[in-house]
């Protein structure tokens, strides 16, 4: 399974946006294309990330919500929690 669900939205699109996205995309994320492709093959588990503001920025290009575009979602405890674990 892909870390992120960047293919499952290129797949959704037309010929026509497909080719204009993976054309764009990569410039407006100021990337090479190679870095983008990259972007694209992480799979989960895998320790390698897509910086943050490159993922945002995937996220407003795609029409996402903020942290919709993971397929994992990230799981721990807070500070408090933490610390009254300790105490």
């Amino acid at each position: 399974m892909d870390k992120y669900k960047i293919n499952e939205v290129l797949d959704k699109l037309t010929v026509k946006e497909y080719r204009f996205a993976l054309r764009e995309i990569p410039g407006i994320l100021q990337v090479s294309v190679n870095t983008f492709h990259n972007y694209r093959k992480i799979k989960s588990g895998e320790p390698q990330d897509i910086p943050y503001e490159k993922v945002k920025q995937l996220e407003i290009l795609f029409g996402m919500e903020n942290g919709a575009l993971a397929n994992e979602k990230m799981n721990g405890k807070s500070l408090v929690e933490l610390f009254k674990g300790q105490y």
